[in-house]
């Protein structure tokens, strides 16, 4: 092959006669591994770590516990769980959700069987991350969640309130509220300037304008607020609780745990829960925080390299988390959870491995035992503030707006109070239990309206349809006539198999006696009956292709079709088959006028208002098999599709050029402003095959015409100067697939030397994206590789990737 096709010279510039030092086509030597931390990791971690020192002590504060054991959980968070978690850029430590639980058990049990009962509580994460069931802790509703969160944010603020009034909280959230009159009455100061101070500077420092406030902001406003109150009252003279950090020899461990066992293994059970769903709702958020980062995505245009950081493995995530809440625990920490604060700081101070959360927990174990006179310092008072703003923080008026927008707000509601006023596991199973009511109620609520209009009777369903709503159903289907048309609209997503039977068995009798039925709607599967010949159909509207070729049946007339006798001689000439493809066209679009357009008429009027706004650029193959909304998932207005022979972008130039695939380059890029460009190629291309079986002259028809912008790639996998393009996990089929392969990369260095791409792509407003679709396979490979290196990997069918 590659004697009979020009290569392109080689470069002149690269004069390093030892570029490739391996056999050509097999993978590079790999060479020794060396531990490295990456300076974005270190500059991460030491922002993760002003952050956590502040709040591992007020959160202990909070609890009652001894200040040591914040630090203990935060250097046991991030040393032990940042290393054997599943999600890599979590921090975890002491968290503000656990204050309420923690400081409970602390009350009831003392400090010793609480640590106890955190060890056990870790055994029972190892376990349920055995049993690989992290996943299940997601089924929660997230309206609980928030709840829960909510109350907790609700009891930490009251509690701390005491303390920032310069008083003592009690343990029930009502005592405090009783107290709160007396508490006032005999306000401390002191203790108030110092947390009025501490509030403005975490209020304030993130509002600094101008250069100068950026570069503030690199500070942690957590560490600025409570160090700026800790240097005015020690300027001030002010006489204030302060902490106090007795020595590491007298540091309480854990005990042997004492109690009724049934409380105990409700503790336990308590404990579990709340740190086990916090850290795995945390590690979905910081997998959501890691997909802004195109640094971090496999893939990402220019990154230059595949995959940095992986979507989170949340059973590992449980395991890791148990064995840091048993070593946490053991040396007498608090409970360990994912912290979110924490974990956002971490992303959006660039880290990008586990190495900064790792390493920001040698910070916490370094400033616990070098800095002991420095925090002495800290009045409590500037921590209770602070714990008290983050408490004010969990009642989250986004997520009030979100529940209130899913019709949720009774079980948000119900949580947060039981919460407050009973505790935490108590106040999540009330949660549950409304959430619950709340389902039941939706798949019970069902509303069935009948009207006529223009002679026809309209049936519409909304809700899911179960044998509750059956009798309301048989009544409206009843009051249709015989032999009227019918419609019924089943506007719900489910439908019970006594409700199925019922709506069967009347639209069987209705069509008997002369009627007809229209069955539409949202619910997949329905089978769509007329007496006429659509009753052979097996198309339907919204469901897989399997079988979307409909059979029609064998009718005397249809016998010359080819297929549909064994006997080829028998065609009645050209006009039957003109005649079958004529009515197979106009039966489709009767079915969509039938089926899909009473769907898809809103979007579609929205469109036509609004007129297209596409995303991006699909530039691919004419080849029938290639559905682009089927193997996108996408719909009306998502793509502008520019479909040609070949997937081919002709070079600009008068010669050269072509002026259909250019304009349309030129209208998406410069009139729809698109974001994106997508050149897909496919297995079994015919272009392809005919690029690499034509001969050079010869009659040149205008497929061989069009086929010479192709001739770049052929030349492009000639050279052996270049990588070739392939897929990740085997090597290419044949020469046409690895044709296909190149093809792709070629054309989109063809893309960009359009001027309108090239404006695009210097501005930042442009990507570029390759795609290859295995035809027989129904798989789909993205272009990962970057600078020539034409790598595809394949897209993983999994439900929990990136919207």
């Amino acid at each position: 092959m590659s004697a009979c096709v020009p290569t392109r010279a080689t470069d002149p510039s690269d004069s390093n006669p030892t570029r490739r030092v391996h056999p050509p086509h097999s993978p590079p030597p790999t060479p020794p591994r060396r531990f490295r931390i990456a300076g974005a990791d270190v500059s991460a971690s030491i922002a993760v770590f002003l952050i956590a020192l502040p709040l591992s002590l007020g959160i202990a504060l909070a609890t009652g516990a001894p200040l040591q054991a914040g630090l203990v959980a935060a250097a046991v968070g991030g040393i032990v769980a940042g290393r054997l978690g599943g999600s890599p850029l979590q921090v975890s430590g002491p968290a503000a959700g656990l204050t309420v639980v923690t400081a409970d058990l602390i009350h009831r049990y003392g400090w010793r069987t609480t640590c106890a009962i955190t060890v056990l509580a870790g055994v029972v994460q190892l376990g349920l991350g055995c049993l690989r069931v992290a996943r299940t802790a997601l089924a929660v509703s997230p309206a609980i969640v928030h709840g829960m969160l909510a109350g907790i944010g609700v009891t930490i603020a009251v509690a701390q309130l005491h303390i920032v009034l310069g008083g003592t909280p009690q343990s029930s959230v009502l005592d405090n509220l009783r107290g709160l009159p007396a508490q006032l009455a005999r306000l401390q100061p002191a203790a108030v300037s110092v947390s009025v101070l501490t509030l403005a500077l975490l209020l304030l420092w993130p509002r600094v304008p101008g250069r100068a406030g950026r570069l503030l902001r690199r500070i942690p406003a957590a560490l600025v607020a409570v160090a700026g109150a800790t240097a005015a009252a020690s300027f001030a003279g002010l006489t204030l609780p302060k902490v106090d950090l007795p020595s590491w020899s007298s540091h309480a461990l854990a005990g042997l745990p004492e109690g009724p066992v049934l409380g105990l293994a409700a503790a336990v059970l308590t404990t579990t829960l709340v740190c086990s769903v916090q850290s795995l709702l945390g590690a979905v958020a910081v997998d959501k925080l890691v997909a802004g980062r195109p640094d971090l995505i496999s893939g990402a245009p220019g990154s230059g390299r595949g995959a940095r950081v992986g979507r989170s493995d949340l059973n590992r995530e449980l395991l890791g988390q148990g064995a840091a809440n048993i070593v946490s625990g053991t040396l007498g920490g608090l409970p360990v959870a994912g912290v979110a604060v924490r974990s956002s700081a971490n992303v959006q101070a660039g880290a990008v491995s586990r190495n900064s959360t790792v390493l920001h927990g040698v910070l916490v174990v370094i400033a616990a035992l070098l800095m002991v006179p420095v925090l002495e310092f800290i009045p409590l008072a500037s921590l209770a503030a602070l714990v008290m703003a983050v408490g004010i923080q969990m009642v989250s008026l986004h997520h009030i707006r979100t529940v209130t927008r899913h019709r949720e707000v009774p079980v948000y509601a119900v949580t947060t109070l039981g919460v407050v006023l009973l505790g935490v596991l108590e106040g999540v199973t009330l949660g549950v239990a409304v959430a619950v009511g709340v389902a039941l109620h939706r798949l019970t609520r069902t509303r069935i309206t009948h009207h006529e209009r223009e002679g026809v009777h309209h049936v519409h369903v909304r809700g899911q349809l179960t044998f509750l709503a059956v009798p309301r159903l048989s009544r409206a289907l009843h009051l249709i006539p015989h032999g009227a048309h019918a419609v019924v609209e089943l506007d719900g997503s489910f439908m019970d198999h006594a409700a199925y039977e019922s709506l069967q068995d009347w639209q069987k009798t209705h069509t008997a006696q002369g009627g007809s039925v229209e069955l539409t709607g949202r619910r997949p599967g329905t089978r769509i009956a007329e007496p006429s010949d659509s009753a052979h159909c097996r198309c339907r509207p919204w469901t897989p292709w399997r079988n979307h070729q409909c059979e029609r049946p064998y009718t005397p007339s249809a016998a010359g079709h080819p297929g549909a006798s064994g006997e080829p001689g028998a065609a009645q000439g050209p006009s039957a088959g003109r005649e079958s493809s004529g009515h197979e066209l106009a039966r489709g679009i009767s079915a969509f006028q039938r089926n899909t357009a009473p769907i898809v008429r809103g979007e579609l009027a929205r469109l036509a208002r609004e007129g297209q706004q596409p995303d991006q650029l699909f530039l691919t193959c004419a080849d029938s098999r290639l559905v682009t909304s089927m193997i996108t998932s996408s719909g009306p207005g998502d793509l502008f599709v520019v479909r040609n022979v070949g997937n081919l972008v002709p070079l600009p130039g008068e010669e050269s050029g072509d002026d259909s695939v250019a304009a349309a380059i030129e209208y998406a890029v410069d009139v729809l402003k698109v974001r994106s460009i997508t050149v897909c190629g496919h297995s079994g291309c015919g272009a392809m095959q005919a690029l690499l079986t034509s001969e050079p002259g010869g009659t040149r028809t205008p497929l061989q015409r069009w086929l010479r912008h192709g001739l770049p790639s052929l030349e492009r996998m000639a050279d052996d100067t270049r990588p070739w393009a392939r897929l990740a996990g085997r090597a290419p089929a044949d020469a046409v697939e690895q044709l296909c392969l190149t093809n792709v990369v070629q054309q989109l260095e063809h893309l960009s030397t359009h001027e309108s791409v090239a404006r695009a792509l210097r501005e930042g407003e442009l990507e570029l994206h390759g795609m290859y679709f295995h035809v027989g396979e129904a798989q789909a490979y993205l272009l990962t590789g970057a600078d020539g290196d034409g790598l595809f990997n394949h897209v993983e069918a999994a439900a929990d990737l990136p919207a």
